[in-house]
């Protein structure tokens, strides 16, 4: 028999008006609550690409910050410089500044990171086996005209790790890093002169670097000429040191 409906006129869906209403307002609720969840996601992920953002930002405004200390540096030395001349030749306020670097010993640890840790890693990617295999003349030739050009394109460096003012900070970053060179070309010349004993080969490594320490100063105060010539007798000096130093323990003809 068909199933007799309520006299009421009740619709065949069984569940009353009333529920069905509040279902559709669940379901409007549900979808709203999704956009909103959607939205939110989104939200996130924008927030979470922002800092991103803001840290690249911050790491370029920091290294203009650095490269105008060394600006200053150059021009007035470290004991003048001030965080106000560093701000104005960052073409920003010194307020800007402070967000980064608190104070002037802040900025100076910034610097002594960029020439210790940079420095470093540039010689380990120059100090390779295909470099230090070259003949003696070429390998002087690279690494003294190396470093007369990075003395040329950050004279803060020389004034503040080879001044005559370091202070004791100073002269520590600067024993650091040159110790660590002096390591690095020790290595290299593992490669060069494989008998070497390794006493041996950090010790003339440490008087090649001494050597170029005692010369570039000279050779920054001097005239062209001057210059020019200095450079000359400081490759000669080190060429004829290195290849009188590895050839008894090389391989023939380096």
């Amino acid at each position: 028999m068909p199933e007799k409906r309520p006299a009421t006129g009740q619709p065949a869906d069984d569940r009353p008006t009333t529920a069905r209403r509040t279902g559709g307002r669940a379901t409007a609720r549900h979808a709203t609550d999704q956009a909103a969840d959607d939205q939110a996601g989104d939200s996130r992920a924008a927030t979470a690409r922002r800092p991103v953002r803001r840290q690249a930002r911050g790491l370029r405004r920091m290294e203009e910050i650095l490269d105008a200390a060394e600006e200053v540096i150059a021009e007035v030395g470290y004991a003048d410089m001030t965080t106000n001349a560093v701000a104005e030749r960052a073409s920003m306020s010194p307020g800007s500044l402070y967000q980064f670097f608190r104070n002037k010993e802040e900025i100076l640890d910034g610097l002594l990171s960029r020439f210790t840790d940079g420095r470093s890693a540039h010689w380990e990617a120059r100090l390779t086996g295909d470099a230090i295999r070259m003949p003696a003349a070429d390998l002087i030739d690279q690494v003294v005209d190396e470093i007369v050009a990075y003395k040329a394109s950050r004279p803060a460096y020389w004034a503040l790790l080879h001044g005559s003012a370091t202070g004791d900070r100073l002269a520590t970053a600067s024993e650091r890093l040159h110790r660590d060179i002096a390591r690095r070309i020790a290595e290299a010349l593992s490669v060069r002169a494989p008998r070497l004993g390794e006493e041996r080969r950090l010790l003339i490594a440490t008087m090649m670097l001494a050597t170029i320490r005692a010369v570039l100063p000279l050779v920054a105060a001097g005239p062209p000429e001057r210059a020019a010539e200095l450079t000359t007798e400081l490759k000669t000096l080190l060429t004829g040191y290195l290849s009188a130093s590895t050839d008894s323990g090389g391989e023939p003809g380096t």
